[in-house]
């Protein structure tokens, strides 16, 4: 892997960039618009708030908030037949056990979410989904997570209100402190699978995948742990213009990952693990072909990214693969198109 650049940051404010009506029309047809009881408006009507202290006393940037009583009895019960709506296609049968145990607020970062936890309280047992603002940028980031990852994400959207499930796993920077201090074997593992995720970001062009943007979900094997790095911010699907912040080797906060690949992969070995997720991505490709095409007969259209930025991106893109398709894109669509059409060998229609 190259050096990192400590120099390469994100746009400290993202452009936001409403549902077009052709986007709200794809989501209606493969079923991720539906009617919901709650916007993310609803959710402002909070009377007061309290910082969110973790189990060590830090503060996680998150506000628990609390509402009247008369807000509550219409907002709590709405919310849990979202979570219904969302995991059981809205049985009501399951709400009965269900509640609202806590809402929290992060004015941290762009998209200002709220975060419902659920209780089931027949066993104490709880999840979590998140209320959103619908920006267009976030809804494709997240479709083509669901599209061309080995992941499958759960998402509704209503008009300008944007729900998303919890994705569990470690957080990044969580892991990277405190979980690197492993066995070679699980150490080879934990590198192998950042190349990969660096390699499926770098593809669909997803950025900013910061170690707090990402979760590492641990599941035990018989002789060691496996590891899957997701992402959980879409927020800059395709939205910068240097071609260094799409690519996550390249940040500081994952310098730890970037050392501990160095010392246990040769080039030789970190190319194999590119093509075989490059090859894997080419598989989703083909297996869903058809609802590709249909996004990118919107996104190819859209507008999520200044075109000072699209035309950045299509230079350094052009010159990175020897390849002048990309310097004739006129968005950011277009260019994602292009660089899959690349990895298959093809085009996609």
């Amino acid at each position: 892997m190259e050096e990192v650049d400590r120099s390469d940051v994100p746009s400290k404010k993202k452009l936001f960039y409403s549902v077009r009506p052709e986007l709200r029309s794809y989501l209606l047809q493969y079923g991720r618009e539906r009617g919901l009881p709650v916007q993310y408006l609803d959710l402002l009507r909070f009377h007061l708030s309290t910082p969110l202290i973790d189990k060590e006393g830090r503060d996680t940037l998150w506000h628990t908030v609390y509402y009247d009583e008369r807000e509550m009895e219409e907002l709590f019960p709405s919310l849990t037949y979202i979570y219904a709506l969302m995991n059981t296609d809205g049985d009501m049968h399951v709400m009965e056990h269900l509640s609202v145990a806590r809402i929290d607020y992060c004015t941290f970062g762009n998209s200002k979410p709220f975060r419902v936890r659920i209780i089931n309280r027949l066993n104490d047992n709880y999840d979590h989904f998140y209320v959103k603002v619908a920006d267009a940028s976030r809804v494709y980031g997240l479709e083509l997570e669901h599209l061309l990852s080995p992941n499958d994400i759960l998402y509704v959207t209503d008009d300008h209100t944007l729900i998303e499930a919890h994705i569990p796993g470690l957080p990044g920077d969580v892991f990277i402190n405190d979980n690197l201090d492993t066995t070679k074997f699980n150490q080879i593992r934990i590198c192998k699978e950042f190349v990969k995720f660096n390699e499926r970001c770098f593809v669909r062009l997803l950025g900013d995948m910061r170690s707090y943007n990402f979760v590492v979900d641990i599941t035990p094997d018989i002789e060691g742990n496996q590891y899957r790095i997701r992402a959980v911010d879409f927020d800059q699907q395709s939205y910068e213009g240097r071609l260094r912040l799409y690519l996550p080797h390249f940040f500081k906060e994952n310098l730890k990952l970037v050392k501990l690949g160095m010392q246990h992969m040769n080039e030789t070995t970190v190319r194999q693990y590119q093509e075989e997720e490059r090859t894997l991505i080419s598989n989703r490709i083909r297996s869903a072909h058809h609802r590709l095409n249909d996004l990118f007969n919107v996104m190819c259209m859209d507008e999520i990214s200044p075109f000072k930025k699209v035309k950045q991106l299509g230079k350094e893109l052009a010159a990175h693969h020897q390849n002048t398709v990309f310097n004739s894109c006129e968005n950011m669509g277009q260019i994602v198109y292009e660089f899959l059409s690349l990895v298959v060998g093809k085009r996609l229609h």
